[in-house]
C-alpha cells in the first residue's frame, strides 16, 4: 500500500504566504500582514481594512480538542458542492499541508476570490473544485502537481528550520462570505458557520474575533490552561 504524502510544514508568516500567493496566482493587489494584537489599535493600524481573511495557527490543547470532538460528534461526511455552496472547503489528506490548504481557504472564498488571476493555477484549482464532493475535491489537491510545487517552493522561506515532525498546532482560516463568518480547517468534518456579521464587520472585527479564534483562547483560559500561543496573519487589499 502506498504511503500517504507527507510534506514539510510551512511557517505562518506574511513572507511565506505572499510567496505562495504569487506562485499560485493571487493578484499582487492583495497581501498578508502580521497581526500583532487583537485589541490594541496602534498595533493593528498597519493592516488595511477590511480584512478579507485570517490565517491562524493555534496550539492543539486538550480544551480545544474536547471542544472539537463535541462539535464534530454526530456530523456525517460533508456533502456540499456546486456553485451554490457558500464556501469551498477541502478535506486535508496530505500530511502537513495544513498551511497551504489554509491559504487556499483564504484565497478562494469570499471577496478574495475576485482577485484570483484568470488562467492561473489557483483559478484552475477553484474552478475544478466547485462541482466536486468532499473525497473528489481532496483527491484533486492530492494529485495537483502545481499545488505541490508551489508548496515546496515556499518551504525554505521564513525564520524557522523546516521540519516534517508534528508540532501540535493547527492552521485555521476565517473568511466572511454571504454575511457569515466561516471557520475552515481541513481536519474537521466540514466548514463551520460561526455566525452573522454586519456589513461593516470584517474578520478582524471584535465580533468576528469573539465568534472565531478568540473563542478558542477563552476555552483554554477557562480550562486553566496556559498555552495561549498563536500566530495570526491577515489578508487585505494593499492601500
Amino acid at each position: 500500500m502506498e504511503s500517504k504524502k507527507m510534506w514539510v510544514m510551512l511557517e505562518n508568516n506574511p513572507e511565506v504566504m505572499n510567496q505562495l500567493a504569487a506562485k499560485l496566482g493571487l493578484s499582487s493587489d492583495l497581501a498578508f500582514y502580521d497581526v500583532w494584537s487583537l485589541d490594541e489599535p496602534e498595533l493593528m493600524a498597519h493592516i488595511p481594512r477590511p480584512v478579507l481573511a485570517l490565517l491562524v495557527i493555534q496550539p492543539f490543547t486538550p480544551a480545544w480538542n474536547q471542544d472539537r470532538q463535541a462539535e464534530d460528534a454526530g456530523r456525517g461526511d460533508y456533502e456540499g458542492h456546486g456553485p451554490q455552496e457558500p464556501v469551498i472547503w477541502f478535506k486535508q489528506t496530505i500530511g502537513h499541508a495544513c498551511g497551504s490548504i489554509g491559504f487556499l481557504h483564504c484565497a478562494i472564498n469570499g471577496p478574495a476570490s475576485e482577485f484570483i488571476q484568470p488562467g492561473s493555477d489557483l483559478d484552475k484549482i477553484r474552478r475544478d473544485a466547485i462541482p466536486l464532493k468532499m473525497k473528489e475535491r481532496a483527491d484533486l489537491l492530492y494529485n495537483s502537481v502545481p499545488f505541490e510545487e508551489a508548496h515546496k517552493s515556499c518551504v525554505e522561506v521564513g525564520d524557522t528550520t523546516p521540519t516534517v515532525q508534528e508540532r501540535g498546532h493547527h492552521f485555521v482560516a476565517f473568511v466572511k462570505a454571504d454575511g457569515r463568518l466561516w471557520e475552515l480547517e481541513g481536519s474537521r468534518k466540514g466548514p463551520l458557520d460561526r455566525g452573522a456579521l454586519e456589513d461593516d464587520e470584517d474578520v478582524l472585527s471584535p465580533k468576528a474575533l469573539d465568534l472565531g479564534f478568540r473563542r478558542v483562547i477563552k476555552l483554554e483560559q477557562e480550562a486553566g490552561g496556559k498555552d495561549l500561543r498563536f500566530s495570526c496573519i491577515a489578508l487585505s487589499r494593499k492601500t
